[in-house]
Formats: structure tokens, sequence, C-alpha cells
């Protein structure tokens, strides 16, 4: 059977993917730096420039190589080449990034969010910071090209096929019908991409293939990777741990939410547990937080089979409660290594906006081939 040839369109768009990734990755080059990094030809490569700039995806930078022999142009990202939104959606308030191919962040915004929260207070703070960062509109985005994707944590279950956020009781955060991808709608002119805010910090951690990234913070929340993928389930809410049943005060089973009702670690009026206080928790207090949360874990690894548990979120990763959990879990048939989460800085955020700097690139490159 006679192979079939690529076409010459193919053979272009292939090209001129090489080029644009690579630019995004060095931020500029020459048309020979370009050739030696692509693995392909100068002619190629000028032919490539050429679209590329004709496109307006890629510009003269203006600046010339110094030295002996021939003097080289460098080319780079056209500054109108597009950009993108990570946003994360938290009870302390709404925090939004705009950044170009190359992940730096040319713009950040916040705004607070009133406790109880409401769908309507949490919308207008998104909408905002939409606004700010983009000058109001996808098409006048104030500097930097069209906002082309963006990725958006709620602290919210999400659902899978529409992106909104949705109501599951006793979650702490309640905000109720929420649409990230209409209310971004006018500000983005490609797809938003919606999860929960402990798939998106899994994401962040980079702990293997195989783990279980379990978050304790005024919410509980789980996340699973397999495989290097986050499961999100059928409907999108793998991982709501809440309801579980695990081992309570006085060894009693109830779900694990209750168990913070019980020791009296909730906020007044909600279901969210009061940080402060379960950190400044009596010593004979930890133990039964520890056997609670290693409930959970023996039902992950159950389910699951991870090489590893993360702890994060506010007091997850606190050590006194760290070790209540190991030495509780060390207790069960089956167990796994237990860490406390390498990344604490906003690590839902910091998820969003790996997803949003691929996304965008892959969005450019398709951008060169329309």
């Amino acid at each position: 059977m006679t192979p079939v040839k690529p076409s010459l369109e193919l053979l272009r768009s292939l090209s001129d993917e090489h080029v644009l990734r690579a630019l995004m990755d060095a931020g500029r080059l020459t048309r020979a730096e370009l050739a030696a990094l692509a693995g392909i030809s100068k002619p190629t490569v000028s032919e490539s420039m050429r679209r590329l700039t004709a496109s307006g995806l890629v510009v003269d930078t203006g600046e010339r190589t110094t030295g002996r022999g021939r003097i080289g142009t460098y080319y780079g990202l056209s500054p109108s080449a597009g950009t993108a939104l990570a946003i994360d959606i938290a009870p302390s308030g709404v925090v939004a990034e705009r950044l170009d191919a190359h992940g730096t962040v040319l713009a950040r915004a916040a705004r607070p969010v009133e406790r109880p929260a409401s769908a309507e207070g949490v919308a207008a703070a998104l909408v905002a910071v939409a606004r700010e960062l983009t000058g109001g509109a996808s098409g006048l985005p104030g500097g930097g090209g069209p906002v082309r994707v963006a990725a958006v944590s709620a602290a919210d279950p999400v659902d899978r096929g529409t992106g909104r956020l949705v109501h599951l009781p006793d979650a702490p955060f309640l905000v109720g019908d929420l649409d990230p991808v209409q209310l971004l709608a006018p500000y983005v002119t490609g797809p938003v991409t919606v999860d929960n805010d402990v798939n998106w910090a899994a994401r962040a951690e980079h702990a293997g293939d195989d783990f279980v990234y379990v978050y304790l913070g005024e919410g509980l929340g789980c996340a699973v990777v397999s495989a290097g993928e986050v499961l999100r389930g059928h409907a999108g809410f793998a991982g709501e741990i809440a309801h579980l049943i695990t081992t309570g005060p006085g060894g009693r089973a109830m779900p694990f939410t209750d168990v913070f009702a019980a020791l009296r670690l909730r906020r007044p009026d909600s279901t969210a547990i009061h940080v402060p206080s379960l950190l400044a928790a009596a010593p004979g207090v930890l133990p039964v937080i520890g056997t609670a949360v290693a409930g959970v874990l023996a039902a992950a690894v159950a389910l699951a089979d991870p090489a590893l548990v993360v702890l994060g979120g506010p007091w997850g990763s606190h050590p006194p409660v760290l070790q209540a959990v190991r030495t509780a879990f060390a207790g069960l048939p089956r167990h796994v290594p237990v860490r406390a989460a390498a990344r604490t800085d906003h690590p839902s955020l910091a998820g969003a906006r790996t997803h949003a700097l691929h996304a965008l690139r892959a969005a450019i490159v398709t951008a060169a081939s329309s």
C-alpha cells in the first residue's frame, strides 16, 4: 500500500505551529535560531514567518543581533496575538489574572465577596474583574489582543456539562445558581473552562500520576488523579466527600461534615468549618479529627487505589493535624504515604493559570491555520 503524502497545507500548518511554539517558549528568536530549535530548514522558516507576519501573529521586534557576521532580526509574538484569563472564585472574593502566551501575568484584579455569598454578589464581582482586565469587551481589551480563553476555579461544585455552579447540601460557600460561562461570554472570544477549586489545586500539585488530593479548609473536598488526569465523574461531582460516613467523636459513625458540628468547630449559622478554632483546639481534639480524616482516606484508597495522599488547605497541611492523620491512617488495614501539599500559595488559581496558558497557546496555533 502506497503511503499517503501529507498535503502542502498540512506541512505549512505544522511548520507554523513549530515556529509559534518556539516563540512562545523563547520570547524572541532569529530565523536561524528558529530553524535550529524547530528542526526545519531556513527557507521553510522564512515562508512560515511570512505567513505568520501577514496574519498579525508574529512581528519584527525591532531588535537586531550584534557582533561579527550577518546581522539577524529578532521576531516575537505580536502583542495582539491574544491573552487569557485565569479566575478564582472563593469565599474571600474573586481574583482574576490576565496572561500572555509566554505565561507572563499582565494584570491582576480582585473584588471582595460579602458573606453569606449570593449569586448576585458573586456575579457582580466576576463581571467587575473581567471588565477591569479587558477594558470592557473582548474586542476592545485595551492592549494584548483578544482574550481568547478563560479558566475559572470555583469553591463550589461545578456541573461538568454546563460549567454552572451547583448547590449541594451543606456546601459552605452557597453561591447558588451561577453561570460563569455566560457571564464571561462578552469578554472572552473562545472557550471558558470552569471546574471546582480542589480539582484545579490537584492539577497544580504535580504529585505523580496516581494520587488523591484532599482539601481541608472551611469546606471539605477531594480530587482523584488517575493516570495523570483528574477524574470528574459523570456530572462533575467526583470528590464531594462531605457526606462520606466516617468515625466521629465517641467512635460514632457519622457524615464527615457532621464531625465538625459535633466538635463545635463550625462558623455560627453555617456549615463552614471555623478554621481558627480548629487550629486552636485542645490537643485532645486532634486525635478525633485525625481519625475522622483517616476514615475518609480509607474510602479513597479502597476506591481509587492511589500511590499517595496529599493534604492541602488551611488546616489540612497544619503539622499537628497532619501528624494526627498519619497516626490514625497508619493503623488502618490499607494505607499509603500521606504528605502535605507542596503548593500552598493560591493553588487553585495556579492550576487554572496553567490550563489557561495551554489553552491560549492552542488557540493561537489554531488561529494561524484559520
